[in-house]
């Protein structure tokens, strides 16, 4: 009993940051309908800017902090210049174009930062708890789960009660109403793109202390976190939230039970049988919104 409360504990860990990741692509399905394959590369690439701070001995936080304000500006960069041209076509326009910013990021930090394997440091402890026989969270741990939470609660008040969020809502439900009600819709979509890069960017320098960070080290993270949206419903952040969870504690159990190497077998089986019982996610609002 005390290694299954372990494991779920861990599990909860790690699917907060690929919560995080759902998050981020739920954000911009939301806004623009399109599917952003690039996110992982995207968090990739600020961490590696967040590695560089933290090599010239920078603090942490202030890294922490260059690899969030460097997920804004990107996500803003590649909204309005890359992605905004391609927006008025065929969505799969759109879907190119993330694939290939996400090789075009790969090859950069292989350019750049070179690709060996590369340790991240925290300020915090990875040693867990003990309470009697259960191991409970690390500090670290807890930090992971907190800083995600913080950031679905800050989207979620800013999403509910802020006029920047309820323009936001317009502009991805009725772009064209919204216009013509002067709210301007390109703005919107740069913002939903800016703060979906910033929560793939936390989500980038959090697991970068628990795997070596490297240009194709969010591929992994990048895959999980997108079944989790899938399996939430691309339209829900909740759906995002919960899916991630779900998806962390089955890989956690998976890995201490059955063996590591079937970790992406069981994400794929959940996700197969999800999608066979309800095809637009467990918790899609899909059918309430017209495209």
């Amino acid at each position: 009993m005390s290694r299954f409360l372990s494991v779920t504990l861990s599990g909860l860990a790690g699917g907060m940051i690929y919560a995080a990741v759902a998050l981020s692509l739920v954000l911009i399905w939301r806004a623009t309908r399109v599917l952003n394959f690039a996110q992982g590369a995207m968090a990739m690439f600020t961490t590696y800017l967040a590695y560089y701070v933290l090599d010239h001995d920078g603090s942490y936080w202030l890294a922490f902090a260059v690899a969030l304000l460097s997920g804004l500006l990107l996500g803003a960069f590649v909204e309005r210049v890359l992605v905004r041209p391609v927006e008025s076509g065929p969505h799969l326009n759109a879907v190119v174009v993330t694939l290939g910013i996400f090789i075009f990021l790969q090859g950069l930090a292989g350019l750049l930062f070179g690709g060996r394997f590369r340790s991240f440091p925290t300020t915090f402890s990875n040693k867990n708890y003990n309470v009697g026989d259960v191991s409970t969270l690390s500090p670290f741990e807890i930090f992971v789960i907190s800083s995600v939470g913080l950031v679905a609660v800050l989207l979620f008040a800013l999403f509910q009660y802020t006029d920047v969020g309820l323009r936001m809502r317009a502009a991805a439900f009725e772009g064209e109403i919204a216009r013509m009600l002067g709210v301007r819709v390109g703005q919107m979509l740069t913002l939903g793109w800016a703060l979906a890069a910033v929560a793939g960017s936390l989500a980038g320098i959090l697991v970068a202390p628990s795997v070596f960070l490297h240009p194709n080290n969010m591929d992994g993270v990048f895959v999980f976190g997108f079944t989790a949206a899938v399996i939430g419903g691309l339209d829900s952040p909740v759906g995002a939230i919960i899916g991630g969870l779900g998806i962390g504690v089955l890989l956690s159990y998976v890995a201490s039970y059955a063996g590591g190497d079937l970790q992406t077998l069981a994400a794929l089986g959940v996700l197969v049988f999800i999608l066979m019982v309800k095809p637009s996610g467990l918790f899609s609002s899909t059918a309430t919104r017209r495209v």
